[in-house]
């Protein structure tokens, strides 16, 4: 019965002919609108690849997460800057400024005062630090190219670390569903713990 249902799944390169594309469109577009779980995503792409055959299979998929990664975060800059040159703003302002605390926006703009454009690469490891730093670098009126340059590292350390997650849960598990499952929960674990440490420290605080 298991042969079965294995002989009718689909081949490696038909596989990989949907996961790649999809991969790079739903990253782009969860940069671009930051509500999207993109972490997981590549997480998830990382374990299935890993118990594929094709070689350099877990370099595509780097080079796919952190090119869709770049992509939707210079469009979601530039939008943004848009919205500062505009005197009406622009929805995609707004959506950045709702997205970010004061107390955040002020740390992340000190912190890019005193460390300039490599404050990017560690807003992209932190969850929830990426929209605070791109919107201090908007209010601070740094130009595209100097956000760009910053921004590079940042998107190939982001992919780095969460591929590094999904290859640590496909290799602890034999079945590539296990190891999925493993990757997303490690995932979760990570972007939730700062949060809940927040709130910790809100309730012992108040």
């Amino acid at each position: 019965m298991i042969e079965e249902v294995l002989r009718q799944l689909p081949t490696e390169s038909t596989q990989q002919a949907v996961a790649y594309p999809s991969l790079f469109l739903l990253v782009a577009l969860g940069s671009l609108v930051p509500v999207v779980p993109t972490g997981v995503l590549v997480s998830s792409v990382a374990v299935v690849t890993l118990h594929q055959t094709t070689p350099f299979a877990l370099l595509i998929v780097f080079a796919v997460a952190s090119g869709a990664a770049f992509l939707g975060d210079i469009c979601l800059y530039w939008l943004g800057k848009r919205g500062v040159a505009s005197s009406h703003g622009s929805k995609w302002l707004e959506a950045i400024t709702s997205r970010a605390a004061p107390e955040r926006l002020a740390q992340a703009q000190e912190k890019l005062d005193e460390h300039g454009t490599v404050v990017l690469v560690l807003s992209r490891l932190v969850p929830a630090g990426r929209i605070p730093v791109m919107l201090a670098c908007l209010l601070g009126r740094m130009p595209l190219r100097q956000f760009a340059r910053g921004d590079v590292p940042a998107c190939l350390a982001w992919a780095a670390t969460y591929q590094l997650i999904g290859i640590l849960g496909g290799s602890l598990f034999h079945e590539p569903w296990e190891g999925v499952l493993a990757a997303v929960a490690l995932t979760l674990l990570i972007s939730g713990t700062p949060a809940l440490w927040r709130r910790l420290r809100a309730c012992v605080a108040g």
